[in-house]
Formats: structure tokens, sequence, C-alpha cells
């Protein structure tokens, strides 16, 4: 039976593999990525392993040698929300403020953000599958925590509009930086306060890439819907040389070590809760495994330096 076992997991490997290098999500506009997030949010698979936050956790300042006494995958995520909110300022604002999530996924960090830090969010994204999840994962008693279906890049919201900007890890699916820079800052009052944090790429001013580092960065750009990475430096420029900055002040930092456990927690999470994973069907068995191949590269490029993992924050003067 073992044996069994064993060659059906080589076989389910195998015919991932062969998904992952036949199947590849190359981004071709806007509608590429709603496909991706569509069904990624249909088949319940990332729902089912990471809960409502499909992004990086934060396992606290010790990075890496931190890691055994870090939370869970789960709380790590929760953990991450809370952590940008002090370290942007958004702690600060007053109940009742206005925030515009960017890229809100299936809504657990807008949830958040209303219900512990009493704010009024409208959460965006480009997937209509995403947004109706997160509707529904919405209890009726957070009713000032709204979402709605737009594209980051067309923002359909009034100029200084909102009293702050929150975006986690959508700008490498923006094939215009500075226009995704421009959109965020555009809506945001004088006197409001940005929050991004995102996945970046090493500097060209930091060195050029390897052969090996070229074919990795081509499959982490088109595996995912990626039509590029900005760097840290860059997207800072982005967003300090927007007309709509008049003077702005972005400071950045870099949380690669603290949030690098998540990319392995992400596939042990699949052998935390197998059952829940085969209930889904062979289907999301198989299509956890093609994911599998990505989220090791990814590992792999933000332990090495390839990636870094950068956040940014600002307050618009008045």
């Amino acid at each position: 039976m073992t044996v069994l076992l064993l060659a059906a997991v080589l076989l389910a490997a195998l015919a991932a593999a062969l998904l992952w290098q036949r199947r590849r999500r190359r981004y071709q506009g806007s509608a590429s990525v709603a496909s991706a997030y569509d069904q990624w949010t249909e088949d319940r698979l990332l729902e089912t392993l990471w809960g409502e936050h499909i992004h990086l956790g934060h396992y606290g300042s010790g990075g890496r040698s931190h890691r055994q006494a870090a939370p869970d995958f789960r709380q790590a995520k929760e953990a991450f929300v809370h952590e940008l909110v002090r370290w942007s300022g958004l702690d600060q604002l007053p109940a009742g403020a206005t925030v515009l999530d960017v890229g809100c996924g299936i809504g657990g960090s807008a949830r958040i953000l209303a219900r512990d830090y009493g704010l009024e969010v409208l959460g965006i994204s480009i997937s209509p599958a995403q947004i109706a999840r997160a509707r529904a994962l919405t209890p009726a008693d957070l009713p000032h925590c709204r979402f709605a279906v737009m594209d980051a890049l067309d923002l359909q919201l009034a100029d200084q509009s909102v009293d702050a900007v929150w975006s986690v890890e959508a700008c490498p699916h923006m094939p215009d930086k500075q226009r995704y820079a421009d959109e965020l800052l555009r809506v945001l009052r004088p006197g409001g306060r940005l929050a991004v944090a995102d996945w970046n790429r090493r500097d060209a001013a930091d060195g050029a890439m390897s052969r090996r580092e070229r074919w990795v960065m081509r499959q982490l750009l088109e595996q995912w819907a990626h039509p590029e990475f900005a760097s840290i430096p860059s997207l800072q420029r982005n967003l300090t040389g927007s007309r709509w900055a008049a003077g702005m002040t972005v400071a950045c930092d870099d949380w690669s070590d603290a949030t690098l456990p998540s990319w392995i927690d992400s596939i042990l999470e699949g052998f935390r809760r197998p059952g829940a994973v085969l209930a889904l069907g062979p289907r999301a068995v198989l299509q956890g495994l093609r994911e599998t191949p990505t989220i090791l590269l990814m590992h792999w490029a933000f332990a090495t330096g390839l990636m870094r993992f950068g956040v940014f924050r600002g307050v618009k003067p008045l």
C-alpha cells in the first residue's frame, strides 16, 4: 500500500511539473490577472490552506532566526496586518476614517482594518470572484467594510477622497508602475497616510542578474501573471516623483527576513491540513502540486536577495 501511495504521489508530482511548464500564466493585460485570481478563488485551494489572507506573514523582527518562536502561518498573516498598520501610522487615524485597500484579495486585511481599528474600508480587486468571496466572508456587523470590482490603474474615485491608502502585494501585476503610484496618491487626501507592501526585485544598481537569476525571474513573472517587478528604490521614486505627491516624503524598509518563512509555510500547510485539501478533490491536489515549484523559486529568490520585500509609508502634505 505504501509503495502504491508513493507511486501515486510521484505521478502526481510529475504531472504537476509538466503542467507548470506548459500552463504558464503570462501577463496578457488586466484580463489575464483577473482570470488567474478568479481561478485561485473559485477552486478555494488558497483559502483552504492560507485562510482569509492571500499575502505573506510577519514572523517577527528576528527574521529567520526567530522562526522557531514564530506564530503559525495564519497567525503570522494577521500579525503582518497589525505590524504594517503600526509601522505606517494607520493606527493614528481616528475611528471612521476612510481607507482604500487596493488589491484586497478576499478581504482579510480589510476586515481587520474595519473590525480592530474602526476604519471605514473600501476593498477593491480586478477579480470579480475575489470580490464576491470577500462580500460573502464579511459579517453583517461590519457594514463599514465594503468591496468593489475596480482596476487599480483607473480608480473610480474622486481626487483626494480617502484618508488612507493601503496596498499589499499588488504592484507586481501593474504594467505601469508610475500610473499605479499616481492613482494611489491621487485619491489620497492632504494629511492622509499611505501604506504599501510589495514583492520587489533587486535594484539594477546593486548588480546585474546572473544567467540562473534571469531564468528564475522569467518563471516568477510568467507563472503568476506579473508583467514586471519594481525594485524598492524604483517604487520609492515612483511614489515621491508622482505629480500628486506634492513634496511628499516616502520612507521605505526591507522586511524580507521577517516574511521569508511564509514561502515554505505556504507549502507545509498542505501537509498540515491534508484532509481539507483532499476534500476539494483531485484537481485541487494537482493544482497545489503545480504551484509548488513557483513557491520554491520565490523562496530561493527572496533568500538570495534576487527579490526583496519592501514596505513604504508616507503622509501627504497639507
